[in-house]
């Protein structure tokens, strides 16, 4: 099954930087913190022992707004609008109906398909996964892939590498890890730059779950860039309405972060509610895909 989205403005640069994330880190904590102080430009650069001219400048670059409006754009509120807008696609049309309207559609690409329960069950036995730590907008990136795509894809703050990879090797257990920083590096391209994402070479991304979390994470893949939906809309979608709980379980263990959008999965209030690689980072992603939608 293809996921096909539509790129419909000009590419923005994206090269990751991660002295620009550890700051862009620290603004978006500040902000969240003091939301209703509407901390100042110049109180946020004082802080971080930045002119708020290069605050401004590295801020703007890498998100696309200014501190200011990324504050308005990643809050509850501005969540809660998001899913109060009446031309939020529904999840239940059709990947091709609902990927393909007008305005900023989904970002990527995506070619995927899911292990067989048999495979799923020898909790990756079998499997050689290849793994590479990067560079990202997001910080660091570890990216892990077998012969048939990508496979995994988790963010691990300065020093804290091991255990992101320690995480992901722990839900498959019996696969094969193999370091490869060459192999896994044109996936970052692929992934972080927008220039990248063409239908002319979809992204090949293989789910490694339960039947029930490929279905989950199947859904995931159809809300639109810039958007948000509820666990309930992710739960009807799949046929089974009364399995919000269990979908925010499913959400949570998504392998994939960014690629499968588990970031626009929100609480029944609009919450942000729980990620499994920080709220900050969640903040953050909305927030550049706010600015860049």
């Amino acid at each position: 099954m293809n996921a096909l989205a539509q790129i419909d403005s000009p590419p923005i640069d994206v090269t990751p930087d991660g002295s620009d994330y550890e700051t862009v880190r620290r603004v978006i904590e500040m902000i969240t913190l003091d939301y209703r102080d509407q901390p100042s430009l110049e109180a946020i650069a004082f802080e971080l022992g930045q002119s708020p001219t290069q605050l401004q400048k590295v801020f703007t670059r890498w998100a696309g707004l200014s501190p200011k409006a990324f504050l308005q754009a990643v809050t509850l509120d501005h969540a809660k609008r998001l899913l109060g807008k009446e031309e939020l696609p529904l999840l239940e049309a059709s990947y091709e109906l609902g990927l393909s309207g007008p305005g900023r559609l989904h970002d990527l690409f995506v070619t995927h398909e899911a292990m067989s329960p048999g495979e799923w069950k020898a909790r990756g036995g079998g499997l050689t996964i290849r793994y590479g730590f990067h560079p990202s907008p997001f910080g660091e990136a570890l990216v892990m892939a077998t012969d048939r795509g990508l496979s995994g894809l988790a963010f691990a703050d300065l020093g804290q590498e091991q255990a992101a990879l320690d995480d992901m090797m722990r839900r498959w257990p019996n696969a094969e890890y193999v370091a490869d920083q060459e192999m896994t590096a044109s996936y970052v391209g692929r992934v972080f730059d927008r220039a990248n994402w063409s239908c002319d070479r979809p992204l090949k991304v293989v789910l490694i779950g339960t039947d029930f979390q490929v279905r989950v994470w199947q859904s995931l893949l159809k809300i639109p860039f810039g958007k948000a939906v509820t666990y309930s809309d992710v739960a009807n979608d799949i046929g089974q309405p009364t399995a919000s709980r269990a979908v925010g379980a499913a959400v949570g263990a998504n392998p994939i972060s960014f690629v499968v959008p588990c970031h626009r999965a929100l609480g029944k209030s609009g919450a942000l509610t729980g990620y499994h690689w920080g709220l900050t980072r969640k903040r953050a992603i909305l927030g550049w895909e706010a600015g860049n939608a």
